[in-house]
């Protein structure tokens, strides 16, 4: 897989004109840690519908993920979690017919008001995917600092140094690879490649880190490594997860939100709270039967 090139190009309905000003993004400094005070990014959507052509995949989904933690989302397959996810960072978009209704607040402001660069956003809001889609011919320093070039962001041959290093060692991959960051990235084991991919997306600086089942092609090894550099970055960022296993999202989120469909009713969040309440003591009757494995 490769990545999807972070084009302006509008195919959304629902987005606006794109903002011709095409000044060069400058790129934050990278903090070790949020400075005490500081508010980390939220993230809400407020009535979020989604469409494919004439198919209604979404109905009316309204969240708050809350910063600095990770939010997990739950639900059968074909509920529309992966859908949601790419909506949160205009790459639903990018599917020609596809269409939605509602907001999306990053810190308040609409991603998808009119004249708001897609480019911006996806620095914003980075997204890991499920299978790891490190460039395989290129080095390991030139995978992480690919991720400034995709983002348009321009910065000297000491900084890139700096960001490569600083984004390996919060992915917790610099130890594993220092030594070799010039060998081909698909020279990596499956696990060390994800959190490369993790890499990249953080080099940029991102306010927001999606991740769609990030460990679903991973051994458990690898899984616990990802899992533990999901823990490690808590904190410093907001993570919005998608899995299908239960005991992960036990794990690693502090909220959850269960998404359910039927065969003629579009995806929606049957309900949404701390994760230990999700599981522990879930208000909906469905909730309880889907995380004690009674369906899905």
């Amino acid at each position: 897989m490769t990545d999807v090139p972070m084009t302006d190009a509008p195919l959304l309905d629902r987005s606006g004109p794109v903002d011709p000003a095409a000044e060069t993004l400058t790129l934050p400094p990278v903090p070790a840690a949020p400075a005490d005070g500081v508010p980390l990014a939220a993230l809400e959507t407020r009535e979020v519908s989604a469409w494919f052509g004439a198919r209604k995949v979404l109905e009316r989904v309204s969240l708050a993920m809350t910063a600095g933690e990770v939010t997990a989302l739950i639900g059968p397959s074909g509920c529309g979690k992966s859908t949601y996810l790419r909506i949160l960072n205009r790459m639903h978009e990018m599917v020609r017919g596809a269409a939605l209704s509602g907001e999306v607040l990053l810190d308040g402001d609409d991603v998808y008001r009119p004249g708001r660069r897609p480019a911006e956003v996806r620095r914003r809001i980075g997204m890991v995917f499920q299978r790891p889609n490190p460039f395989p011919a290129m080095s390991i320093r030139d995978n992480v600092s690919s991720g400034l070039k995709l983002a348009g962001i321009k910065v000297s041959r000491e900084e890139r140094e700096h960001l490569v290093e600083t984004s390996l060692r919060r992915a917790g991959l610099w130890d594993e690879v220092s030594s070799r960051l010039q060998t081909p990235g698909g020279s990596l084991s499956g696990g060390q490649q994800q959190r490369l991919c993790i890499a990249r997306s953080l080099a940029v600086s991102p306010d927001i880190l999606l991740m769609d089942e990030p460990c679903s092609a991973l051994d458990p090894t690898s899984t616990r490594r990802v899992e533990e550099t999901i823990a490690e970055l808590r904190g410093r960022l907001t993570i919005v997860i998608v899995t299908h296993n239960m005991q992960q999202a036990q794990r690693v989120s502090q909220s959850c939100a269960f998404f359910l469909a039927t065969h003629d009713t579009p995806g929606r969040i049957v309900e949404a709270g701390p994760t230990e309440q999700l599981f522990g003591a879930p208000r909906d009757r469905r909730t309880a039967d889907y995380v004690n494995g009674r369906f899905g």
